[in-house]
């Protein structure tokens, strides 16, 4: 006799499960609270659907933080699996020139969902729509809202897959937080990641550089380095430069209620290599224009040197190429959680074992954004999301 899945919401870890869990061994039901899965998934590609990245496996796991809890999954299912995966399911997929992997042009991301959606049909899992998670019963049932009123759900396996607390228009508001207290489970605040931080930027430069992008930057924090580009903000910062950072601007906040950032705005040129180009000519315009000219740098990049640095170092040729090496921002809070890529925080990690299962509820797991970890753009979350889905698919096949 099949025994009985219950996957609460419909989100990547929930897609993958639905395309995995052999249908000769399992009766999966899917339930949702919106009237369609994979809602996050699809606004999330709305600017190209960025499903991982190309990066080597070594690189790739130590871009989690921590790395640890997922390189069994991540081992069992990786980057390169998850292409083939894909192509097998007729989604064929090109490495942009950030090394990032998206569906081929022409495809959108809806074809892709579809492609995922046939697969579930195919393993005759049913999906039920706008039914809402309400908590356990006191026999540990799931109880759901629907549109007729309440009802509890037995299932012998039970994993939620319900994400963290970012973009709620999707339907991610961590909401379930309580549930998992109640049952004497950790759950960790959430914290923002992925998302601007807080700059207090003078009027003056915003006038000129708000909207504005520093293209081809190297950013440090806490003697972490990321090379990306950054967009000016009225609160203050944000970008593919940054994101990354995430992990270590946090911990600087938590323990100093600031974080410090050095952006190097010319990393592919030495401070020796600056000074040079800036005495090698004699200066025959205002010594703004020769700057800009000889270093090659953007009205925003010039904007921003001049906000931060002092006019004397700005007139002393090697002051200012420490400064464009090494300039210096501080960072005060980030965006609200609210409007984060994503967030950290959730169930704590100790409370699940290698299989992603509750160790004080056997039976029940809990995977993707519901755990605190954290994981860059680039294709690093949803990759997460898919690999611990298809561990745990592995694991119960196997099981059963």
């Amino acid at each position: 006799m099949r025994k009985k899945v219950t996957i609460i919401g419909g989100g990547a870890c929930a897609l993958m499960l639905g395309c995995e869990l052999d249908p000769l061994k399992f009766e999966v039901a899917i339930y949702e609270k919106n009237a369609a899965l994979g809602r996050k998934f699809l606004v999330a590609g709305d600017g190209g659907l960025n499903l991982t990245h190309s990066e080597n496996k070594v690189e790739f796991i130590k871009r989690y933080t921590p790395p640890g809890f997922i390189t069994e999954a991540f081992d069992c299912f990786s980057n390169e699996d998850f292409v083939t995966w894909l192509n097998a399911l007729g989604v064929e997929t090109f490495v942009g020139s950030s090394g990032r992997i998206f569906p081929v042009k022409g495809t959108k991301p809806i074809e892709v969902l579809n492609a995922l959606l046939s697969k579930i049909e195919s393993n005759a899992a049913s999906l039920h729509y706008k039914h809402e998670w309400l908590g356990f019963s006191e026999n540990n049932a799931l109880v759901f809202k629907n549109s007729k009123g309440t009802m509890a759900v037995q299932s012998d396996y039970a994993i939620f897959c319900m994400g963290g607390a970012s973009w709620p228009v999707t339907g991610s508001t961590g909401h379930w937080a309580g549930f998992f207290e109640e049952k004497k489970i950790t759950v960790n605040p959430f914290l923002a990641s992925n998302c601007t931080f807080k700059i207090n930027w003078d009027k003056k430069l915003l006038e000129g550089a708000e909207g504005k992008v520093l293209k081809n930057c190297a950013i440090t924090c806490a003697g972490s380095t990321h090379l990306g580009e950054v967009v000016i903000t009225s609160f203050g910062i944000e970008g593919s430069g940054i994101y990354p950072l995430s992990p270590q601007i946090r911990e600087q906040l938590k323990h100093a209620g600031e974080a410090q950032v050095v952006i190097d705005l010319k990393p592919s040129l030495s401070f020796d290599k600056l000074l040079e180009k800036l005495s090698a000519k004699k200066i025959t315009t205002n010594f703004t224009t020769h700057v800009k000219a000889q270093l090659n740098l953007s009205d925003t990049q010039l904007r921003l040197l001049k906000h931060v640095v002092s006019k004397d170092d700005f007139l002393d040729i090697k002051k200012l190429c420490a400064h464009v090496k090494n300039l210096k921002l501080t960072i005060t809070g980030t965006g609200p959680v609210a409007d984060a890529i994503s967030t950290v925080g959730g169930i704590d990690l100790l409370e699940v074992d290698r299989f992603f299962e509750l160790k004080k509820m056997p039976r029940f797991f809990a995977i993707g954004e519901m755990l605190d970890y954290d994981a860059p753009t680039g294709g690093y979350l949803l990759q997460s999301c898919f690999s611990m889905a298809k561990f745990l698919s592995g694991y119960l096949n196997a099981k059963e």
